[in-house]
C-alpha cells in the first residue's frame, strides 16, 4: 500500500500565479522542491480533499502524475513575506498542507503542438468524467510534457458534489456536461475500450486505500459531516456508485465528442 510522506516546507521560493488558489513553489526539508498548495486558499481543505484522491486514483490507474506529499508549514513560516496577500494566506495555512513535486522544465502541454495518443487521451477523458474533473481545458490544460511523457496535475476542481454535500447520491448518478470542454476530448477515440479496461482495474480495496490517506481534519473542517468516517463513507460510495454505471457519463461523453468530430 502507498502512503503520501510528510515534508516540512523550509522556504517559500515564489507564487505561482495560475488560477485563484496562489500555489507556490516551495523547498522542503528532503531538499526537494514543490509545488505547494494552501488549506488556506480559495476551495480551502475541500480542493486538498479532490487533489489527493483524484491524483493518487491516477497514479493507481497508471497515469502520470507527479509525488504528492504532506507538507507541514510552521506557524513562524513566511513572517518575512513582504505581500501581505502571501503572508495572509501563509498565516492561514499553518499545520498540513499538500504539494506535488516540481517537475523541473517541464513544458505545458500544447494541443496544437502536442502529439498525444489516442488510448492516452481516451482514459484521461474517462477518468476526468469519473471524477468530475472541471479543470482540465484548452483555457488550462493541466498536462505537462516531462521527459517526452504526459503528466496530469491539478485534480483540486473534482468531486463537485463536496461543495454543497447535497443529494450526492443524485450527483454519483448523473451524466458529466462540461466534458465537452475537455482539451483531450477530440483524440478519445477508444473511450468504450477504456471503460472496460479502466473499471477492470479499479477495486473497492483501492477506492478505500485513496480516501483513507486523507486526515480527519480536512474532512471535518467544513462541518459538513460529524465524523471524519462518515465523510470518507461518501466518497467511497459516491465513486462506487458512478464506477458502477459509467455507462452514464460515458455516452455523455462519446455523445460531447460526435458533436465535435
Amino acid at each position: 500500500m502507498h502512503q503520501l510522506r510528510t515534508v516540512n516546507v523550509t522556504r517559500y521560493l515564489m507564487p505561482l500565479r495560475e488560477g485563484g488558489s496562489l500555489p507556490a513553489l516551495a523547498e522542503a526539508d528532503d531538499g526537494f522542491n514543490y509545488v505547494l498548495k494552501f488549506r488556506g486558499a480559495g476551495q480551502r481543505e475541500k480542493a486538498l480533499i479532490a487533489e489527493l484522491i483524484g491524483g493518487e486514483l491516477a497514479r493507481r490507474l497508471g497515469l502520470k502524475v507527479p509525488e504528492i506529499v504532506f507538507a507541514q508549514l510552521d506557524a513562524a513560516f513566511g513572517n518575512s513575506e513582504g505581500d501581505e496577500e502571501i503572508q495572509d494566506l501563509l498565516k492561514g495555512s499553518q499545520g498540513l498542507n499538500l504539494a506535488l513535486h516540481f517537475l523541473s522544465k517541464a513544458m505545458t502541454f500544447d494541443p496544437g503542438a502536442s502529439q498525444v495518443d489516442e488510448e492516452l487521451a481516451s482514459k484521461i477523458v474517462w477518468f476526468d468524467s469519473w471524477i468530475t474533473n472541471v479543470d482540465r481545458t484548452f483555457r488550462n490544460t493541466n498536462l505537462l510534457i516531462w521527459n517526452r511523457e504526459l503528466w496530469l496535475i491539478d485534480h483540486g476542481a473534482s468531486f463537485l458534489f463536496h461543495h454543497t454535500w447535497e443529494n450526492w447520491e443524485g450527483q454519483a448518478l448523473s451524466p458529466f456536461a462540461m466534458i465537452k470542454d475537455h482539451v483531450l476530448l477530440p483524440k478519445a477515440s477508444l473511450l468504450a475500450k477504456v471503460d472496460q479496461e479502466m473499471k477492470s482495474l479499479i477495486t473497492m480495496s483501492m477506492i478505500q486505500e485513496v480516501v483513507s490517506e486523507v486526515p480527519d481534519e480536512w474532512l471535518l473542517a467544513s462541518r459538513d459531516v460529524e465524523t471524519a468516517e462518515e465523510a470518507r463513507s461518501v466518497y467511497v460510495a459516491f465513486l462506487t456508485k458512478r464506477l458502477e454505471n459509467s455507462q452514464v457519463f460515458l455516452n455523455q461523453a462519446e455523445d460531447a465528442r460526435k458533436a465535435l468530430v
